[in-house]
Parts: structure tokens; sequence; C-alpha cells
């Protein structure tokens, strides 16, 4: 390989890109504006849940019921009604995502020590949601039946020691248990996969819709020479969104990272030269923009946010399902960057992840490479 015609072929593509506001804002502007869009608008913790309640006794414990939900993080108090169509609205409308509806009798079953039974009415479209909801209510419920049975022991002047069983929780890795510190490394990923993808399977098809891959077929450069001086400046642009990822997260999200980021950085640009060369590997067979970057989103950014594990747990997924996964490098990049961001794991835990995303870039740019002929069909 001639590091002057790598050199070359790489600066015409530098400066391709450069004159090109379409090709910047594919490689920075868009992963950013991704970054920030899901970054703020997408989370999986469920608090501040709508409530609706309507309270038909009325009554001293069936208002300090209510304020158990009210003055609770998980609960938001939106609505206060008299009748079940109102309730039905407010669900219909998203006004309410759970609804309290409190029986006339409540009062009088309390004091006579019988159970009195308050309904609740969940919308259950969302069914993650609400069962979440539903569990945040039964602990509320409890919570407010173990004060009574106590208040109600103790007025009759019986101080029993009751045998008990605590919990002592000890969260580890996300402490908070923020799903933004979960979801945004695998942000990155996708982030990173979309931007390589898309712009190197346009790069090779340009040349041959331009008219200008002839001119490079008569010059002496080799095709490796060629695949890797077009990938550079694109690989530049990875680098370049890696470290905007990284910043974004640590001073706008506080998305702390708890490893090293001197290992983060190798195994990122080693993923990002897999997803380089892959969508190298399609500009070279489809020759068309097009279709490239077609190809680019079913093959590359499709299967990274769903099969990856990104959003959703690769172990829910059915059998079949799941073994496919094993081919998507964006899984392999997730459970690195999720390593190194939350569990500031090392090399020893990560190789097997590394070793294939290796192994894949190796692979994909021989084939590549393979798949080129400078010649005109």
């Amino acid at each position: 390989m001639n590091p002057r015609r790598l050199k070359a072929v790489a600066k015409k593509e530098f400066i391709h890109v450069l004159r090109d506001p379409r090709s910047l804002m594919m490689g920075i502007g868009m992963p950013m504006m991704l970054l920030f869009l899901f970054g703020y608008a997408l989370t999986l913790d469920v608090d501040k849940v709508p409530l609706a309640v309507w309270d038909q006794a009325n009554t001293v414990e069936s208002r300090e019921f209510i304020s158990r939900f009210s003055g609770s993080r998980y609960f938001d108090l939106r609505l206060s009604t008299d009748n079940y169509r109102s309730i039905e609205d407010a669900v219909d409308r998203r006004q309410a995502l759970i609804a309290l509806v409190i029986p006339p009798d409540f009062s009088r079953k309390l004091s006579l020590g019988e159970t009195a039974v308050v309904q609740a009415i969940v919308d259950g479209s969302d069914p993650n949601t609400a069962t979440i909801a539903l569990g945040y209510a039964d602990a509320t419920t409890l919570g407010y039946s173990r004060q009574i049975a106590m208040n109600r022991l103790q007025r009759a002047g019986m101080n029993l020691k009751m045998p008990s069983l605590d919990l002592a929780p000890r969260v580890w890795f996300n402490s908070d248990m923020t799903s933004r510190n979960f979801i945004f490394p695998g942000l990155i990923a996708v982030v990173m996969m979309i931007m390589a993808a898309i712009l190197t399977s346009l790069s090779m098809a340009r040349e041959w819709e331009t008219g200008t891959m002839e001119q490079l077929i008569a010059t002496p450069v080799t095709a490796l020479e060629l695949i890797i001086g077009k990938l550079a400046p694109y690989f530049c642009i990875g680098v370049l969104d890696l470290i905007l990822c990284i910043c974004v997260g640590e001073f706008v999200f506080n998305v702390p990272l708890r490893g090293s980021l001197w290992l983060l950085t190798p195994l990122a640009m080693l993923f990002l030269f897999g997803a380089l060369s892959f969508g190298m590997l399609l500009s070279i067979i489809t020759k068309s923009q097009l279709l490239a970057s077609q190809l680019a989103i079913v093959t590359t950014v499709l299967p990274a946010f769903l099969l990856s594990g990104f959003i959703f747990p690769i172990e829910n997924m059915p059998p079949v399902i799941q073994a496919v996964t094993h081919i998507i490098t964006a899984r392999y990049f997730v459970f690195i960057l999720r390593g190194i961001y939350l569990k500031d794991a090392g090399i020893g835990l990560l190789w097997p992840e590394v070793l294939f995303l290796a192994g894949f870039g190796v692979i994909v740019m021989a084939v590549a490479v393979g798949k080129f002929r400078k010649k005109i069909l």
C-alpha cells in the first residue's frame, strides 16, 4: 500500500466532504439532533402518573388516603370528579392514567375493622406503564393499611412487637436508577451506526453515478488504497461524533462515565471501522446511491434500534430473534458502552465483544476489497 496514493485519495475525499454541506449535515448535524432528541424525549422512568379521583366518602379518612397518592412523587393528581363519565373522558384523553373510586362506606368499614374496597381504573393501552402504575398504587395502599392497623393497636393500648422483615436494598452501577443513564450509552452506538452506514454507503456509489470512477480506475491506486482513503474522512467524522456524544452526555445530560475513556475510545474506533467498512461494501455492491442508502437503513439503522438491546431487552425477544441479534454489531457495542459507562468494566469482561467487532471489521473489509474491480462492466 503506497502512502502517497493513499494520502491523495483521502485528501480528495476530505475536500469533497468539506465542500458538501449535506455530507457535513448528515455526518455531524443529524447525529447531534438525534442525540438531543432521544436524550430529552426517550425515558423509561414512570413517575408523575396522571391520577383522577372520585371520592364518594368525602371524609377525613378518605382525604388522608388520597393525600398518600398526591403527596407521592409517583402520582400527579390531575382531576377530582363525581362521576364515571368524567373518569372515562380523562382516560380517553390521556389526562389520567389511573383513577381511584372511593366508596361511600369507606370510613365506616375501616372503623368497623372491615375491608374497604377502593376501585382502581387503569388505562391498559400501555401495559408496561399500567403494570408499574398499579404496583405504585398497591404499595401506597399497603402503606396506608399498615398505618391504620398500627393506629388501632395503639388506641387499644397494645404495644406488640410484631416480627418483621426489612429489605435493605443496595443498587449497584446506576444508584439513582435513572433510565437516561442506561439509554444514553446505547444511543451513542445508534448515532455512530447511522452516521457511518449512511455516509459511506453513498461514497463509492457516487463515483459511479457521477462518472468519476473511470478516472479513478485509470490511476495506479489499488482497491485497498481507494477504500481506505475514502473511509479516512468519515472515520474522522465518526471520532468527532464520539467526542461530541461523550461531552453532551457529561455536560448536558449529566450521564457519568464510570469507566476508562482510554478504553472506550479505541473500542469505539474498532466499532466505527466495522460500520464504515460495511457501508462501503454496500456502496461497492449496489453502485447506486438510492439503493445503497435504502439497504443501509434496512441492514444497519433498523437493527441497531430494534435488535441491539438499545431499547428492547434481548432476553424478552423470541428465541429466533435472539439468534439473529448475534450478527448485529450494534448489540456488542451497546454492551461495551454500558459496561464501561455504568460498571467500569475492563477488557477482561469485554474481550468476547471486542473479538467479534475486530473479526467483523476485518472480514467485511476483505470482502469489500475483493468485490471491488478496477474495470468498467
